[in-house]
């Protein structure tokens, strides 16, 4: 879903303005977040340029409700299964901020120099006036994100007395005690809580003022503190019933409610891969495919818990597991190629069990489940590839009773030097997307996707010899 997140290099230079003065004469207008993306978003609509980059199978179901409640000026709330990448959602939404942001100098909260609202920032313009010194803060800087958990508290989020300023001799009564949660830390910004339902229902109606009123209360001071944020929250309807809910109150504040869901298209989730997956070696298209089409299995089988979904991670953690085989073969053999192969997708299985809630009746066999599926995963894609290709060529080698041992740790040269020179053999690199000029790693991964794929639709055999895969065996 690749979006430029928060934390990536700011430009080097902000605008030169050191002074609300001068921030004055420069003509600049504050205008409140919500305007901001509205604003930008509008730009971007308007242009045709793409409003969230790197989001990837959203653009004819969830992306048009996100805008509309952006343009609306809601906060909102993101539902969906594990791994949707509702997170990955949420923090694009920096990139429709204003890249600099002006502030008070020094501020905690981060005050518009033209509307200060904290005590000390109060104080300081009405001393300096247009001498007021200011900062300009990135757009990257402006996203605060909190994972919430059952231990979060009221002054985690929205703020409590800090002792040290007691100790310092201040009075309790006095509002320059207040140590500010991340709420109000995040004033002027976007502020992303991640599994909403997750957060104590006493911890939630902290947030009612922040949603409806834009303002927060802390100890019961009398501290009215208009803040300006927008929030976005993210959800899990399994969290309901199982671990807690968002209370209605809260829920009734929310602008809007995006359900998200699970990539639709083969092509978007091979995309996915290619964006997200560090792939520490060659992994070709249609062994990711095939592994798009194995976790499309998986989110409809009857064997899995429908309820927990079968996250994207899952996915791009088999994409690296693979390329970590093949990486893994090109050391222990001194294969210079790490290519990957056909071969390499049941080894990684055991290290892909835990990410998969199975239902309770599958107890002892879940990787006899999953096995089956990554089979059907491969044949598919082998019909859908090299459908109506003539492998007469490949046929005939194990017809006059030839054998091709293969496996994990067998080197690509290795493999070819069994199979010799076969007919058609360059059609098939070409359905793969292999250039002419494909190596000896290439062809071995396109050799041995053919011979699984023979095998799977019944016209070669194959067994299993001391962990290795030996193909024409009878």
């Amino acid at each position: 879903m690749t979006a430029i997140t928060p934390g990536h290099a700011a430009p080097a230079t902000p605008p030169s303005a050191r002074t609300r003065g001068q921030l004055r004469a420069s003509g600049h207008d504050t205008r409140s977040v919500a305007e901001e993306l509205r604003t930008n978003l509008m730009t971007r609509l308007r242009s045709g340029a793409t409003a969230f980059p790197g989001i990837v199978g959203f653009d004819d179901s969830v992306l048009p409700e996100l805008e509309t409640a952006l343009l609306a000026g809601h906060d909102l709330v993101l539902l969906g299964e594990r791994g949707q990448g509702k997170t990955r959602l949420m923090r694009t939404l920096t990139q429709l901020l204003d890249e600099w942001s002006p502030e008070v100098a020094g501020c905690e909260i981060h005050d518009d120099p033209y509307e200060p609202v904290c005590v000390r920032c109060v104080a300081l313009a009405a001393e300096l006036g247009d001498d007021l010194p200011i900062t300009w803060r990135h757009r990257d800087d402006r996203y605060t994100e909190k994972l919430a958990t059952p231990d979060t508290s009221v002054g985690d989020l929205i703020g409590d007395v800090d002792p040290v300023k007691v100790a310092q001799g201040r009075t309790l009564g006095d509002p320059e005690t207040v140590h500010y949660g991340l709420v109000p830390r995040a004033n002027r910004g976007v502020f992303g809580l991640n599994e909403l339902p997750d957060l104590a229902e006493r911890i939630q109606v902290a947030l009612f003022n922040v949603l409806e009123e834009r303002d927060i209360q802390v100890r019961g001071y009398s501290l009215r503190l208009p803040l300006d944020v927008v929030l976005v929250a993210t959800a899990n309807p399994e969290d309901y019933t199982n671990r807690g809910r968002i209370i209605t109150p809260l829920k009734d504040r929310f602008g809007a409610e995006i359900r998200t869901h699970y990539l639709s298209e083969l092509a978007d989730e091979v995309q996915l891969l290619r964006q997200e997956a560090v792939l520490v070696a060659e992994v070709g298209d249609h062994l990711l495919e095939v592994l798009a089409r194995f976790t499309a299995s998986l989110r409809e089988s009857a064997s899995v818990d429908q309820r927990s979904g079968v996250s994207a991670r899952f996915t791009i953690a088999a994409a690296e597991a693979v390329a970590g085989s093949a990486l893994r073969r090109s050391g222990r053999t001194d294969d210079p190629e790490a290519v990957a192969r056909v071969g390499d997708l049941p080894s990684v299985l055991p290290t892909l069990l835990g990410k998969v809630e199975f239902e309770m009746g599958e107890e002892g066999r879940e990787r006899d489940v999953l096995e089956h599926l990554l089979r059907l995963a491969v044949a598919t894609t082998f019909r859908e590839r090299l459908g109506g290709l003539d492998l007469s060529g490949f046929t005939a080698v194990f017809a006059e009773g030839a054998v091709v041992e293969t496996g994990d740790l067998v080197p690509a040269a290795d493999l070819l030097s069994q199979l010799g020179t076969v007919t058609g053999l360059a059609k098939v690199l070409d359905r793969l997307g292999y250039a002419d000029s494909a190596g000896r790693g290439e062809v071995a991964a396109a050799v041995e996707f053919v011979l699984e794929g023979l095998h799977l639709t019944r016209r070669i055999d194959k067994d299993a010899v001391g962990g290795r895969t030996v193909y024409g065996a009878r």
